[in-house]
């Protein structure tokens, strides 16, 4: 952890020379008077606030910026030990974890906010990141979550927002730290960040990651893993900068498939059924989950003098994942082979109950190849103070999952309470030639403006432009293939206006866009009449109108804000009521209010915090029989904080997390069936840390204090769910060198 010894440093800057000035006076001699040097001190960094995003497309400062954004910076994240961009995502109201289809688990990180799936709007120094990974954050300077339709950015997709990682990059001077950690669960995870001037303008870094970890509450569940990132700069303190960095991850980990749902509250088939213990194992300690991600980046970039910057950035990254998991089906009894809950059958006697199960494998790689060429200027035209930001994207994307046929064999049932993970499991083998792959090209332009028509008003907007074509290619196993192809142009864009009251504070409206064509999430297209994924449909379109406010208080210490929004997606398929036939008149609403808080309150305690009160529903979602009314997985309520304060030697911290029920059954009519919900839950973390020395500090981070039990996710047919860790510890030690 970088333990923070003072808040108060700072660099002063001392004015060389003052003129002296005369002042005529009525009826007085003219006096020469000269003033005392004057001692400048730059504004004092603040650990946990971030005054402008890293992102070149916005020039605007934070509190100048017409969209909610939140940025957890590495501090944070150290002082919570959080490891994984789950974890980090935890500061953030409105996020939450999603699981798979039926007996599947979702692979990598996959979760939604403000009601619509981030898992294609992922981002690494603002490029497209894909591949089913659990992110690191190992080698994060800090993560940006921005808000709201946001096409004008990204491209498509973004209906509610994107995640925009910030790599950590080489710097002049020498800074060395390293870190171990031990913990419950058998957690046992080591880092090392090495920074190393070269020259008067040249730096070499090196961030290292690995880990050797259960979890906490789980059998056989294991995290295993190591990182590498790179980074080497040259031509720092000049007008020509070439930055080299890569990050490659490896993780060997043995996934987790969850527990049946039977006795949770709100479970409905099998009423006053006992709950399964929580450490219960329902797979086989031969599943597996390898990943293999490599990311490989150049940037070059040149200052042009009088405020222009020209760059270009070339990116190829890689992610392979390959998974075995035994999944869970249903609960049976010992004399029926029906996968069917049947209390009747059932109920007499618990010993017999059964889990039924199955193998499931996926073997999927993903590649990236892109290159955006973009310049940032500020100049004065029109009575105006621009900064613009404009640019040329190249993006190629592509992925593939091969087929490994059927599993050989029989994979039994496992009893419901005493699972014997050592029974003998149906396999895979090797590839059988069947690929579902897809790929897509898109070549973009784009331009974002800030344009200061005065001290109180400016104007902000961007506009996005992508030629975009998508490609499937399916193969089975016998040779047999299809080939879909969509081609298109998707424009998206952004306005806002902000009024300054105050030098420190602002008040804003702006509207936003956002464009998803069909297939654009899984780069699978759908012959389908009616199939969201069919090219013949028009792309999903979303806007967001937002109205906020942001404040800077405590001296410019603390950053405050309030926003008000409303985002509606369209074009969704729905069936018309009348004629039963398929039409894009489906939509999704999602509104609210979200308020943050960051900073400091003194010099020694700091904040971060946030609310999001939402209301989620949809509007026209028919099928055949049934009307939709909800969302799934949308709580109406979220909130989180986290606070530290230093005394000397000793940081204290404790934070707090809060979900309301979040709905798996969202139908107008019949029966939920099984665990219709998430309930509502709230998680309190602590957190001690001791400096011993100027290059030895300790950390104790206890997590789920009070050792509440609360379902973190549930599976879309509500039989299965994850919960939360139970009460646990790590014990980091901190050295810097």
């Amino acid at each position: 952890m970088a333990h923070i010894r003072s808040r108060k440093h700072s660099k002063p800057v001392h004015l060389l020379a003052l003129l002296a000035a005369s002042v005529p006076a009525a009826g007085m001699a003219q006096q020469t008077t000269t003033l005392p040097t004057v001692t400048v001190k730059e504004a004092p960094e603040v650990p946990y606030k971030a005054d402008k995003s890293a992102n070149e497309k916005m020039t605007a400062p934070l509190v100048d910026t017409p969209k909610t954004i939140q940025i957890i910076k590495k501090e944070v994240l150290e002082e919570q030990g959080a490891v994984t961009l789950m974890e980090a995502l935890r500061n953030t109201p409105g996020i939450t974890m999603q699981m798979g289809e039926n007996g599947n688990t979702s692979a990598g990180d996959t979760f939604q906010m403000r009601g619509f799936s981030l898992q294609q709007s992922t981002f690494v120094d603002g490029i497209r990141d894909l591949g089913a990974v659990t992110r690191d954050t190992f080698n994060l300077e800090q993560v940006e979550i921005v808000k709201g339709a946001a096409g004008a950015e990204t491209g498509r997709g973004a209906s509610s927002g994107f995640i925009n990682l910030i790599s950590k990059q080489a710097h002049l001077g020498d800074e060395n730290s390293a870190s171990g950690t031990i913990g419950t669960g058998s957690r046992k995870r080591a880092t090392v960040d090495l920074n190393k001037q070269l020259s008067d303008t040249s730096a070499f870094r090196l961030n290292a990651m690995a880990q050797d970890s259960g979890v906490d509450g789980r059998d056989f569940v294991e995290n295993k893993g190591y990182g590498v990132g790179l980074s080497y700069v040259t031509g720092l303190g000049t007008p020509t900068r070439l930055h080299l960095f890569s990050q490659h991850l490896r993780q060997k980990n043995v996934p987790d498939g969850g527990i049946p749902a039977i006795g949770y509250e709100g479970f409905t088939s099998i009423p006053n059924a006992a709950k399964v213990r929580r450490e219960n194992y329902y797979g086989s300690p031969n599943d597996q989950e390898k990943v293999d991600a490599d990311m490989i980046t150049a940037k070059i970039e040149h200052d042009l003098g009088q405020g222009t910057t020209i760059r270009n950035i070339t990116r190829f990254g890689k992610t392979r994942m390959d998974r075995t998991l035994t999944g869970i089906i249903g609960i049976t009894s010992a004399n029926t082979a029906a996968t069917a809950v049947n209390p009747a059958v059932v109920a007499a006697n618990p010993a017999t109950w059964l889990v039924a199960r199955s193998r499931q494998r996926v073997d999927q790689e993903n590649t990236i190849l892109a290159n955006q060429t973009s310049v940032n200027t500020e100049f004065s035209a029109g009575g105006m103070q621009h900064s613009l930001a404009a640019g040329v994207e190249l993006l190629h994307e592509k992925q593939n999952a091969f087929d490994h046929g059927t599993a050989v064999g029989t994979t039994p049932s496992a009893n419901l309470y005493n699972p014997n993970p050592f029974q003998t499991m149906a396999n895979f083998g090797g590839r059988t030639g069947g690929v579902t792959g897809g790929s897509t090209n898109t070549i973009s332009a784009y331009a974002f403006d800030n344009a200061k028509l005065n001290d109180r008003w400016s104007i902000n907007g961007g506009l996005r432009a992508d030629v975009y074509k998508l490609s499937t290619e399916n193969v089975t196993a016998a040779g047999a293939r299809t080939a879909l192809e969509d081609s298109r142009s998707l424009i998206s864009w952004s306005v806002g206006s902000v009024y300054k009251p105050a030098e420190n504070g602002s008040v804003y409206a702006s509207y936003a866009t956002s464009a998803n064509p069909p297939g654009g999430n899984n780069f699978q297209l759908s012959a389908t009449g009616g199939n969201q994924a069919n090219a013949a449909l028009d792309p999903q379109k979303t806007e967001t109108f937002e109205l906020g406010t942001k404040w800077e208080l405590m001296n410019k210490r603390l950053n405050v804000a309030a926003a008000v929004f409303r985002t509606t997606n369209d074009k969704q398929v729905t069936t018309d009521t009348i004629t039963n036939a398929s039409v894009q008149e489906g939509k999704t609403q999602v509104q609210g209010i979200e308020l943050s808080a960051v900073g400091q309150i003194t010099n020694f305690w700091q904040i971060t915090a946030g609310l999001a009160k939402t209301s989620t529903k949809q509007i026209n979602q028919q099928t055949a029989t049934t009307a939709t009314t909800g969302v799934r997985w949308s709580p109406d309520l979220t909130a989180t904080v986290w606070t530290s304060y230093q005394l000397d030697k000793l940081t204290l911290g404790v934070g707090a997390r809060y979900s309301s029920e979040a709905k798996r059954f969202v139908n107008a009519t019949g029966a939920p069936g099984n665990l219709p919900n998430v309930p509502s839950y709230w998680v309190a973390d602590a957190m001690v840390a001791y400096q011993l020395t100027d290059k030895v500090s300790l950390r104790l981070n206890v997590y789920n204090l009070f050792d509440d039990e609360y379902l973190m996710a549930v599976n879309n047919g509500g039989g299965r769910l994850a919960l939360g860790a139970p009460r646990s510890a790590a014990l980091t030690a901190n050295f810097k060198f």
